[in-house]
Formats: structure tokens, sequence, C-alpha cells
């Protein structure tokens, strides 16, 4: 037996610098699931970013670079943003990475520019008429000017192209440099020797404009593609944004300003009127009402009192009160929401393997291509033969696209993503949003879910042979170590009445049944249940006595918790959990989006389909008694019928029906959002957000489908038509340099339609 113990998996982003094209992608993916101890990689081409799963004992951040860096391609010495050794401040490394990025695309531009000035410049000097130049003298006139584009501008393409050429490999650069090359290196053969030409009987044509033109025309695609991205995570930069940038923090009567970034947890700050809540934290004096819609998206202000949670970056409207900081830095909410994003922004949607599979192999095809109709034009071709080939060769090699390819999908996932976010919709990756388009079943928890999850204790009614204040006494003592909504709304009760104090000697929590253990009282140790029905029935509890007062409760939509001391009844406890008001709208949406809704509850039959009455939940579809563990068996049953199933719960206590669904949907509140246990998020607490979550992502994988269809469409179609296949039948042949346009603005029409979902209303209540 191995002695070795291996560490828990852990995960981190690189920043890649290099990558052109989805071939590039491929590669760097191959090397890095190579390594040793890599799990998983992913890197996408949209946010340059290659997310690596890896066991830390058997390789390190050293070993990753360095597979990144054999692959041919350099990783960002500064981190991205959300990367594993990132700076607190999240909006100064965000502002670091814009101005690195800022500075890349203006180059960019600039390069473009000036090389489609001097490709201008050179059409003229060789076609505008009226110039007494012969063709020989024109072209000595503009070789230099080409050269110097050749080399200045073009040098970004060659560096990569001879990159991936030492690692015996292509890339989008290579079919740039080849197509350009070729029309450089003729054009300065036939300037240099031109008798190769007049001995034919021809004049000696150049092709300087074109290979001028394709590198100024390519690197204005990829300035334009660098822009449209740029849009695309917009929804982190907005998000950041929200972020305070100070704090008033408090030591006895003096108050100091200082920056968000010297916040320590434990801190006493001060919040006024109008200004944003620095980090997250609970208040310790005063009150006010918070807006917190750039969490929720819910625009009505939220009162917070002594004891209320308060989040970082929400806004305080019209009141003072001094908070305690619980969680400050990456911890906050909206740093966990921020690092949630960007890995979703980051991930791969199985939709994306497709394309994958195609680019591995697409350079070398479109190499093949190029070299068929070069072959073909010059043994089968009209007369220039040699330069009829030339320009079919150059034209295949240009027109192909691979980014287009590589780019449909993730920008189409970032945009999705971040606009989910920006609505409190927190999605974990682009696997969870293209599952949820396809969701038939939602199976919903009731407390907290469709109800407010505040639930109160609103009667009391004792067994004969007890008092109330007894009963609640030794409940409420026993309630101290229960985390459960119900437990807590018997341990309030029980406070109310200055009850509840006895010590405890034993506790158990019974999953979907309630608690039991010993209370220390005045009159000894007792024995206690507290729980529903199903408990007392197991543990041989009669409840007879109170059926009468049980069922009137169950019959009004109330829960009932009973409470057996030394294993008789004493009471029970009528708990109310109102239903929130948008839960039968949840409902309706769901219905009208052809989803079945289901409820699923440990309450018993009578109080289910009561909540279910209320929410338009028809009673063949309640489940009724349903202990937690059981809840992922109902999951896998209808999975088993045929269904894509959500479950949709408080992300804890239905962990195992989250796993076992489709796409487990997280209700989380406040800084309690709970991102770990869940597909998606929802924030606020709004059940309308399931039906959202689900319109955002058909909206998004319809742009998926719409970007591949047009990028493998526009491949299939072009580039027979650069090789030549209508010349014989309707005489039409392709320029090299409409081909580089058509290149360029392929790749910028995937991401210009992928930003279409920046106008998606993706808010709950939309």
């Amino acid at each position: 037996m191995s002695d070795t113990i291996h560490q828990v998996p852990i995960e981190v982003s690189l920043p890649v610098e290099g990558m052109t094209c989805a071939s590039c992608v491929n590669r760097i993916e191959r090397f890095l699931t190579k390594t040793p101890g890599v799990e998983s990689a992913s890197v996408n081409l949209a946010t340059e970013v290659a997310t690596i799963r890896y066991l830390p004992d058997v390789t390190g951040r050293v070993e990753l670079v360095g597979a990144i860096e054999a692959a041919g391609y350099d990783v960002r010495t500064r981190p991205a943003p959300g990367a594993d050794d990132a700076p607190v401040s999240l909006a100064e490394t965000l502002s670091e990475d814009d101005l690195e990025k800022t500075r890349a695309t203006r180059a960019l531009l600039r390069r473009a520019v000036v090389s489609i000035a001097v490709a201008t410049g050179i059409m003229v000097v060789m076609f505008a008429p009226g110039i007494p130049l012969t063709m020989e003298q024109r072209n000595l006139l503009v070789i230099v000017p080409a050269t110097f584009i050749q080399v200045w501008a073009g040098g970004r393409f060659y560096r990569a192209a001879w990159r991936a050429a030492r690692h015996r490999t292509t890339n989008m650069d290579t079919l740039v440099v080849a197509g350009t090359s070729a029309a450089w290196a003729y054009s300065v053969v036939l300037t240099a020797w031109p008798s190769i030409a007049t001995d034919a009987g021809r004049d000696p044509q150049t092709y300087f404009d074109s290979s001028t033109l394709i590198i100024g025309l390519v690197l204005l695609g990829r300035w334009l593609e660098a822009r449209a991205k740029g849009q695309a995570t917009g929804a982190i930069r907005r998000l950041i944004g929200l972020q305070a940038t100070s704090a008033r923090v408090v030591v006895g009567d003096d108050e100091t300003d200082v920056p968000l970034e010297a916040v320590q947890p434990g801190d006493l700050l001060r919040v006024r009127p109008g200004e944003k809540v620095p980090v997250d934290g609970v208040v310790t004096l005063g009150a006010s009402a918070v807006d917190e819609s750039m969490l929720t998206g819910e625009p009505i202000p939220v009162e917070k009192g002594i004891g209320a949670v308060v989040i970082g970056s929400t806004l305080n409207t019209n009141g003072t009160f001094v908070m305690r900081a619980t969680k400050v830095g990456r911890d906050t909410a909206l740093a966990r929401i921020v690092e949630l994003v960007q890995r979703a922004q980051g991930s791969k949607a199985p939709i994306q393997r497709v394309a994958d599979r195609v680019s591995a192999v697409f350079i070398p095809i479109v190499f093949g291509l190029a070299a068929l109709a070069f072959v073909g034009w010059y043994g089968f071709g009209p007369q220039p033969a040699l330069t009829n080939a030339l320009i079919a060769f150059i034209t295949v090699v240009v027109i192909a696209c691979p980014c287009a390819m590589g780019l449909a999908t993730p920008t189409a996932i970032m945009v999705g993503t971040g606009r989910g976010a920006e609505a409190g919709i927190l999605i974990r990756g682009g696997e969870a949003l293209e599952m949820a388009h396809r969701i038939s079943a939602v199976v919903l928890d009731k407390t907290g879910t469709l109800t407010l999850g505040r639930p109160t204790v609103t009667a009391v009614t004792a067994a004969p042979g007890w008092t109330v204040a007894d009963m609640l006494d030794l409940a409420g003592a026993l309630e101290k170590g229960s985390e459960h909504p119900l437990g807590a709304a018997i341990r309030a009760r029980a406070l109310r009445d200055e009850l509840g104090f006895g010590r405890v000697e034993s506790f158990a929590a019974i999953a979907g049944g309630g608690v039991e253990g010993e209370v220390r009282s005045a009159a000894g140790l007792r024995h206690l249940v507290v729980g529903s029905s199903r408990l007392m029935t197991e543990r041989g509890v009669e409840l007879a006595a109170l059926r009468d007062a049980s069922d009137a409760a169950a019959a009004e939509g109330r829960t009932v918790a009973y409470v057996a001391v030394d294993g008789a009844v004493a009471g029970l406890l009528v708990i109310s959990d109102p239903v929130k008001a948008e839960s039968a709208a949840a409902v309706h949406r769901l219905d009208d989006a052809g989803i079945e809704a289901w409820l699923v509850t440990g309450d018993g039959r009578a109080t289910a389909e009561a909540v279910a009455r209320q929410c338009g939940i028809p009673a063949h579809r309640v489940l009724a008694d349903v202990q937690p563990a059981d809840k992922a068996a109902i999951v896998a049953r209808l999975q088993g019928r045929g269904r894509v199933v959500a479950m949709v719960g408080d992300g804890i206590n239905d962990a195992p029906a989250l796993a076992q669904a489709d796409v487990g949907i997280a209700i989380g509140t406040g800084a309690d959002v709970a991102i770990e246990a869940s597909d998606i998020t929802l924030i606020g607490g709004d059940p309308r957000g399931v039906a959202a979550a689900v319109d955002l992502s058909r909206a998004t994988m319809r742009i998926v489908r719409q970007n591949l269809g047009w990028a493998f469409g526009y491949n299939i179609v072009l580039i027979p038509v650069a090789m030549g296949l209508l010349y014989p039948a309707f005489g039409v042949t392709l320029d090299p340099a409409l081909a580089a346009g058509a290149m360029a603005l392929s790749s910028v029409s995937v991401v210009a339609n992928a930003l279409r979902l920046r106008s998606f209303d993706a808010r709950p209540a939309g």
C-alpha cells in the first residue's frame, strides 16, 4: 500500500498571450493535459485564459507555464483578475489589465491604419491613369513601402507563425504569412527580374497592393475583434465598478477614512446616507434601508436593523448605521460573484467540442485545398497560369477563418453569463448554461424557495398534563443546536417568553424530521424529540390527543412541529412561513415556457397542497413527507421518464438532489450565496429567476447556434469559391484583398452577434 497522500486538486487561471484561433486553443490544451498531475485544462480564446485543474503535490505553476511555453505561447507575468495570486483590489487589477490591453489594441489600430494607407497609395501608383511611368518603374517605386509594411506591420504574424513552426504546428498566423509572403515574394521577383514576365509577352504585374492590404485588413479585423471582446467582458467591469473605494472606521469616538484594502474583519464601520456599504458585515448600531438591486435586481430597498446582514457595494439610502466587518477583500459577496463570473466566462460549453474537433485539422486541410487550387489553376487554368495559380493559393489561405469557429461559443457564453450576473443570476459555467435551455421539469423545495424562509411560531398547544411554558422551555432549549429555519423560529418564540435556557446534554439533527436530544431542567434530565408527525411515529409517540389542532393548522397551510418528552407527546407548535408574493408568477412563467413545476417538501400533505394551491401547482405534482435523501431519488425518477430536471433548493439541505439534477439551482440571499453547491444561484431569492435563467440559456444557445452556423457556413461556402470552383461555369473568382476583408469580418460578426445578448432582459421580474 502506497504511503503517498495526494492533495485535493486545485484550480488556477493563467492568462495566455499569442493565441489567434481555435487551433491555438487545441494545442495548448493538449500540452497541458499531457503534463503530469493535470486533471483537466480548458483554454478560452475569447478571454485568453487557460483554466487548469491539477494536483499541487505532482505539478506546480512553473510546470504549467512551461507546458504553455512549450506549446509556443506565453503567459503574462501579471495574473489576470481572479487568478489565485491576484491582489485584493479587484478594481486595481482590472485597471492594470485594461491599460495593457488598451496599449495592445492601439498598436493594432496604428499598424492597420498605416498598412491600409500605404496599400491605398500603392494602388494609386499602380493603377491611376495619367502617371507617366512604366510598370517596371512603378514596381520599383512601391517595393520599399510594401516591404516596410511586410516587415513592420506583418512582423507579428511572422513571429507567431515561426513560433508555431518551431513546435511543428500551424495557426491562423501561418495562413496570413503564407498568403502575404507568396504575394510579396512573387512581386519582389518580378520587380528584380521583370524579364521573367516580359519574355513571356506580358507586363510584370505585381501584387504589392494585395500583400499590404491583406495585412492591413487582418489587423483591422483583429482590432475590431479586440474591441468587441472588451465589450463582451463589460459585465465584470461593471460589477467591480460597484465596489466602494474607502471605508469610515470607528475607533471609540474617532472616525477615520481608510482605503478599502485596509479594512480588517472585526472593524467597526460607519455608513452614512447615500454611501455604499464598504464590505460584508452585520449592523451593530442604528437602522436604515439598503438598496440591494445590484445583487438581487430587486429595486425596493430592504430594511436593516441591529443584527441584520449587509452586503458590500450595496447602497445605503436614508439612515446611518454602524456595522461590524465580517468579510473583506476577496471573501466578500461581490468578490465571490466576480470570481464566479470570470470562471464561467472562461469555461466551455459542450457544444464547443464540435468546433474544437474541426479546428484541430482545419489549417492542414486549408493548406491542402490551397495546394490543390494552385495545381488545378497552374495545370488546367487559362494564362497567365502561374499568376492565376498563385492568386488562387493566396485567396484560399487568406479567406479561411478558424477564428470565427473558435470565438463562436465562448463569446456568447461570456456575454450570457455576464448578463445573468448583472441580473442576480450566477451561472457556474458553459455546461450549466447549455443544459439549462433543455430543462423540462423543475423540482421546487418549499421552505425558502416558494415561501419566505422566515417562519414564525403563530400558535402553541400543550398536551394534557403540560403547560405551554414548560413545554416551550424544553423545546426552545433543545433548538439552540439547530440550524434549520423551523428550529430558529421555535427558539425565537421561546426567547420572546424568556424561556429556553436549559442546558443541552446531547443533541442530534435528524435530516428531514427534526431534532432529538437531552435537556437538563429543574425536573431533571429529560429526553426530547421535536419534529414532524413522521418522526414521532418512528419514535412510537402517540399523537391522537393533538389531532384536531394539527388538522386545523395543516388545512391553513401551516407547518406543525410536535414536542415529545420522555416518549410522550407534550404539545405542538404551529409555524407559519408565508408564500412569497412572486411564487405564483414564477410557476406561471414556467408553465408558459412548457416546463413542469413540481413541489417536493418534507411537510405533510395538507400543508404542501395548501402552498401548491397558492402557487398554481397541480395536486398531482405535489410530493409531501419527503426526506432530503429521498429528493434525489425523486429527481432520478423524473429523469428516468425522459425529463431534463432542475432542482431548486437552498443549496445546503438539498445538496443530494442538487447534485442528482441535471441543473442544480440554489436560492441564495445576501452574503449567503450558495455558489459552491449549485450550477446556478439566484442571489435575491426570487423564484421567478428560475424561468429567467432558462430564458437566458435559450437566448444564449440560440446565439451560439447562429454563430457556429455562420462560422462553418462561411468557410464551407467561401473556400470553394476562393479555389475557383465557380470559374468554369460563371467566370467568378475572388480577389485576395476581398478575401482578407471577408476573413476579418467573419470573426467580428460572431462577436458582434454575441453582443446582442447585452440587451437581453434577464431580470427575474422581466
